[in-house]
């Protein structure tokens, strides 16, 4: 029979050894800093409820190191509840929810209520000015006029490798995206106006799908929403020597959505070479790959 060591639990620490702790906190030595956080990052997530405080402090060292302290237990955190829903749901998992728990691994402190609400203003704006249009083509260029005119959103053509392109909070802040994350927030938009929108995975671009009764058009959002059309798709595949396949132009299911956009970090963060990170993603593609 395996016998079993005994299970380790967190440390309970008492008032005194939690301010003895915060004092060697903000030592000016390096070397006493490191140990200290290995220290209250070993004693687990409950050490970041009596630190938080802390990270208010007027001490600017204590300040600035329990807020590092605290942001980590928060990340970690946030992974594992982005870990359970990717582990938890199948191909049509809700892809907002998805896109705003990736973007908490990374910004725990968010208001995603906030930017649900900025999604909503954009929605209500474009209901509107959409109100008397009835011809497909012109519906998308009027959508398009007001994100990329109006609102000023344009592709992240400077910094290919730019991480920030790739959380949908900060597509938002900053109005600019790689494709499949402008992709991203275009589907959001038209589904709050129940458009026809869908994902479309092209190999090396991520571009949209407007699919009606009578109409389908292509939406390359990275390029200011140009409209394209079948054409033009294979024209792009033949152009880049892909093959043409025919499920290059079918809808991704949310769950592959959002698993490519996990695999455009996990490159992005390889060529950074921030191994904690790139590790981070691979564990969002072992779980969506499912």
């Amino acid at each position: 029979m395996n016998r079993v060591g005994p299970v380790a639990f967190p440390e309970e620490l008492s008032e005194s050894r939690r301010e003895a702790l915060l004092t060697l906190l903000a030592d000016e030595d390096p070397g006493v800093y490191r140990r200290i956080r290995q220290k209250i990052l070993s004693l687990g997530p409950a050490a970041a409820d009596w630190l938080r405080p802390h990270a208010l402090s007027r001490d600017p060292a204590l300040r600035r190191r329990a807020q590092e302290i605290v942001l980590r237990f928060d990340r970690q955190a946030a992974d594992n509840i982005f870990l359970g829903f990717c582990l938890k749901h199948g191909e049509d998992l809700d892809l907002e929810d998805g896109a705003w728990l990736l973007a908490q691994t990374q910004y725990p402190d968010i208001n995603v209520a906030g930017y649900r609400a900025l999604l909503d203003s954009f929605a209500a704006d474009l209901r509107e000015a959409t109100e008397d249009v009835d011809d497909d083509e012109q519906l998308l260029t009027a959508v398009n006029k007001y994100l990329f005119e109006g609102r000023g959103f344009s592709g992240n053509d400077e910094d290919f490798y730019d991480p920030e392109s790739s959380y949908l909070n900060r597509v938002l802040d900053r109005r600019t995206g790689n494709p499949i994350n402008l992709c991203l927030m275009y589907i959001l938009i038209c589904r709050r106006l129940q458009l026809p929108v869908a994902g479309i995975g092209l190999p090396g671009h991520f571009i949209c799908r407007y699919q009606s009764s009578s109409t389908a058009l292509y939406v390359d959002v990275f390029d200011h929403g140009k409209l394209l059309n079948k054409a033009d798709c294979v024209r792009y595949l033949l152009q880049g020597n892909y093959s043409v396949r025919d499920e290059y132009l079918l809808p991704l299911s949310p769950r592959r959505i959002l698993l490519r956009v996990c695999s455009n970090l996990h490159q992005i963060y390889l060529h950074m070479e921030q191994a904690e990170n790139a590790t981070r993603m691979q564990r969002y593609l072992v779980a969506l790959a499912r």
